[in-house]
């Protein structure tokens, strides 16, 4: 049997911190606070990498880009997704859509969203309508809900190239 589809799923989170720019989906957000991470903490990318890499079975992104290397300390999180991307080429595969889904209180990320769509689809080399970001908040509750952190979900549907 061919697997000429394959879907996977992401998740990341992180702790909102103050002294740290707040990047999401390879944009960097006006925001207070940011995201507390090894690399710039880019939740919604992390996510969106663990979706396409599990996708493959390929293991996640701390596998390939371990939180333990200097190499990726401070690492702009869209050279990863670029990364994962290749490998995805490699393994003869293309993306056919993303949908993801963000958990937080704050800042609003609608004014964005554009902006976030065309830097996910610029590196994965896909059409903006084949990335769909939305976010909600968690009414409160929770550490989301505290405003201690963000969440983020990604689905990912990948085609064998012929």
């Amino acid at each position: 049997m061919k697997n000429n589809f394959r879907i996977g799923n992401g998740f990341d989170v992180h702790q909102l911190v103050e002294g740290r720019k707040l990047f999401l989906g390879g944009i960097e957000i006006p925001s207070s606070k940011g995201l507390l991470g090894h690399s710039d903490a880019d939740v919604l990318i992390h996510a969106i990498c663990d979706a396409m890499l599990g996708a493959l079975a390929l293991g996640d992104i701390g596998i390939h880009f371990p939180n333990t290397d200097e190499k990726f300390k401070d690492i702009d999180s869209k050279i990863l997704l670029a990364k994962v991307y290749e490998l995805i080429n490699e393994n003869g595969y293309q993306v056919v859509n993303i949908d993801c889904m963000l958990l937080m209180e704050q800042p609003k990320i609608s004014p964005y969203v554009d902006k976030i769509r065309s830097a996910i689809s610029s590196i994965l080399k896909t059409e903006n309508n084949q990335i769909s970001i939305k976010a909600t908040t968690m009414e409160k509750l929770g550490f989301v809900g505290r405003e201690e952190g963000i969440a983020a979900y990604a689905t990912v549907l990948l085609e064998k190239k012929f």
